[in-house]
């Protein structure tokens, strides 16, 4: 990888990939409210929208060099939002049960733990490991099959079992990331220089 040059915030906001983790972190209410007023055709379109735009600011990131500590916070929060927002739409809806809700969310309020440590370290949240973005994106897949399957009932039998292949490789990648993750906090914490002095 090459040098990158040192970006402002302002030049941070306007990089490409950046722009495209912007703009799914804006889509999120709007298929939140899509998916509780029952639009569910327009709430799979923003969603698979939104997995077309974290797709493309990987590899925009990665085409034109434009990593950055802005993009680094964006991207994940997106996802976050994301997975979040459709698991209250789906829950509240009656389309997934709550146990599956709560076992993907607590992962992440498990994981909220690590930041202020991590902090009092001197360090910001670590890089997303490619378990957790292959969890997300497995998650992400799973959303819009199991909207699918209630709206084309002639072709759940095929949908549904899809869907929920998905889902719950997904929520075992995202959990096996998240210890994986807190084991990186770890690590980083018992070789704090500071500490060890």
């Amino acid at each position: 990888m090459a040098d990158q040059p040192v970006l402002s915030l302002k030049e941070q906001f306007l990089t490409l990939p950046n722009i495209l983790s912007m703009i799914r972190l804006a889509l999120v209410p709007v298929f939140l409210i899509l998916l509780l007023v029952h639009q569910d055709l327009l709430a799979i379109l923003v969603l698979a929208f939104a997995s077309i735009t974290d797709y493309l600011d990987g590899f925009f990131a990665r085409r034109l060099n434009q990593f950055t500590r802005l993009g680094q916070l964006l991207d994940p929060a997106a996802d976050r939002l994301y997975i979040f927002a459709t698991l209250i739409g789906l829950t509240l809806a009656g389309h997934i049960p709550l146990w599956l809700a709560l076992i993907i969310i607590s992962r992440d309020l498990i994981l909220m733990v690590s930041y202020p440590i991590l902090a009092t370290h001197g360090y910001g949240p670590l890089p997303v490991h490619f378990l957790g973005k292959t969890g997300t994106f497995a998650l992400l897949y799973a959303f819009p099959l199991l909207l699918m399957a209630k709206i084309w009932t002639g072709a759940e039998f095929i949908i549904l079992p899809l869907a929920w292949a998905f889902a719950l490789w997904g929520t075992g990648l995202y959990w096996l990331s998240g210890f994986i993750y807190l084991r990186q906090v770890r690590d980083v914490v018992k070789n704090d220089p500071i500490k060890s002095r």
